[in-house]
C-alpha cells in the first residue's frame, strides 16, 4: 500500500540531509558546547552555524535567536517572560481566541496569577478586528501576542499592519507573533513588520522535532522560564541540544529563497488549489473553511453530515493521512477551540478534516486522495 502524508501542518517528514546531520553529530559532535576543549568548541561551531542560518533567513542579528526545544516552550517563553518581566508597566495583555494552544494557555495560565487578558474575537475566516486591536490597546498594555498563520485554517494576519498598529498606539508595547506555521512557508522580515518577538520551529520544516527557536530584539528583556547554566545568555538555560539544532541547518539550507515580489511558496500553493479543483469535480458537497488567501500549504473543509474522524480514520486504511485539526488536540473529545472562535455550527465542526502539503507531495498522490475520499464517502456516507 503506498503511503500518502497530507498532514505536514503536525509535522513533516525530516530530510535525509537531516538524519544524516544529527547522526554525524551523535557521533563525532558530542561535545559539551560549554566545555573549553575541543570537542565543545565543535559542538559550540554548529550552534553558532544554525544560529546564523536562521537569522539570515530572518534578516535579523544572529545574537537576537535562542534556541528551546519547539514552539511551544518558545511561545510559553515570549508571552510569560515579557509579562512577568514588565508587570510593573502594566498587567494587560491582548490575543486572539484563535492561537495555538501553547500560547492560548499561557495567557490562561497568566489571567490566574492576576494579568488582564483581552481576547480579540476573529471573524468566521479567523481574521481579527484591527479597528478592535487598536481600540484594545491601553497605557498599561505591555505585550499583544498574535498568531501569523493559523495552524488549523492556515489565516495569515496582516502583521506588518498590527506592528504598525501596536507601536502608535503604544510605544512600549511588545508584539509576538507565532510564525511556527510561516517560517519557510512566506516571506517573514520580523523588523519590518515591527515584531519584537517570534517563534519558530524545525520540524515544521522538515527538521527535527525537539528543536525550536525564538527571535527576541536586542534591547527587551524577558524573565527566564528556565534557570541553571546560563545557556542562551541566560533566555533559556539547559545543556544546548546539539544534534537537533545540527538537523536544524540542512533544513533551513532547503528552504526557498522568498524576496519582496516572490514572497510565498507558489509551488505549494499550486498543490492546494490542484487539490480543490480535482475535489470539485468529485460533485460532493464540502464546505471550504479556509479563507480565499490562506497560507499555501493549509487547506480546512467540512463534509456535512459526515464525522470527520470516521473519515480520516477511513483514509488511513487507503494509505492516506490527514488529520482533524491541530495535532496537540487530536486526542481529545474537546472540539476545536478555533473552529469554536470563529463561530462554526456543531455539524460543520465535526465534519471537519485539514489536509496539509509539502514539496513531497504529487498531483498524483492528490489524484488518489481525491478519488479515494470519494469512494469512502460513496460507501459509508
Amino acid at each position: 500500500m503506498k503511503e500518502i502524508y497530507l498532514d505536514n501542518s503536525a509535522t513533516t517528514k525530516p530530510l535525509e540531509g537531516v538524519i544524516n546531520k544529527m547522526t554525524e553529530v551523535l557521533r563525532e559532535n558530542y561535545g559539551n558546547p560549554s566545555s573549553l576543549h575541543n570537542k565543545g568548541l565543535a559542538a559550540e561551531k554548529i550552534i553558532k552555524n544554525a544560529r546564523r542560518k536562521i537569522a539570515e533567513k530572518l534578516a535579523v542579528n544572529p545574537g537576537e535567536i535562542y534556541f528551546t526545544s519547539g514552539g511551544t516552550e518558545s511561545n510559553n517563553l515570549a508571552v510569560k517572560g515579557i509579562a512577568y518581566h514588565y508587570q510593573n508597566r502594566g498587567k494587560h495583555l491582548i490575543t486572539t481566541g484563535v492561537e495555538h494552544a501553547s500560547s492560548l494557555e499561557s495567557f490562561l495560565a497568566l489571567e490566574e496569577d492576576g494579568f488582564e487578558v483581552t481576547y480579540l474575537k476573529p471573524d468566521k475566516y479567523g481574521y481579527i478586528s484591527l479597528k478592535e486591536l487598536a481600540n484594545s490597546i491601553t497605557k498599561y498594555t505591555t505585550l499583544v501576542s498574535i498568531i501569523h498563520i493559523n495552524n488549523e485554517l492556515g489565516t495569515i494576519q496582516p502583521i506588518g499592519k498590527i506592528g504598525d498598529i501596536i507601536k502608535e498606539k503604544n510605544r512600549n508595547t511588545y508584539f509576538h507573533t507565532d510564525c511556527v506555521q510561516s517560517f519557510g512557508k512566506v516571506l517573514l522580515h520580523p523588523k519590518e513588520s515591527r515584531v519584537d518577538l517570534l517563534t519558530i520551529s524545525a520540524h515544521k520544516i522538515h527538521g527535527p522535532k525537539g528543536i525550536g527557536a525564538l527571535y527576541k530584539k536586542n534591547g527587551i528583556e524577558i524573565k527566564a522560564q528556565q534557570v541553571g547554566g546560563g545557556q542562551e545568555k541566560g533566555v533559556r538555560c539547559g545543556t544546548e541540544n546539539v544534534p537537533g539544532i545540527g538537523g536544524f541547518i540542512p533544513a533551513i539550507d532547503n528552504l526557498p529563497d522568498f524576496s519582496v515580489k516572490n514572497n510565498y511558496d507558489k509551488d505549494l500553493d499550486k498543490l492546494k488549489s490542484y487539490f480543490l479543483k480535482q475535489l470539485k469535480k468529485i460533485k460532493k458537497e464540502f464546505i471550504i473553511n479556509s479563507p480565499e488567501n490562506a497560507a499555501p500549504h493549509i487547506l480546512n473543509i467540512s463534509f456535512p453530515g459526515v464525522k470527520g474522524e470516521v473519515l480520516i480514520h477511513s483514509l488511513e486504511g487507503e494509505g492516506i493521512y490527514v488529520s482533524t485539526g491541530s495535532a496537540c488536540h487530536s486526542k481529545s473529545r474537546e472540539k476545536s477551540h478555533v473552529l469554536r472562535a470563529v463561530g462554526l455550527p456543531t455539524e460543520q465542526i465535526d465534519g471537519t478534516i485539514r489536509i496539509s502539503f509539502s514539496h513531497f507531495n504529487t498531483k498524483e498522490e492528490i489524484d488518489y486522495t481525491v478519488k479515494t475520499i470519494k469512494d469512502q464517502l460513496d460507501m459509508f456516507f
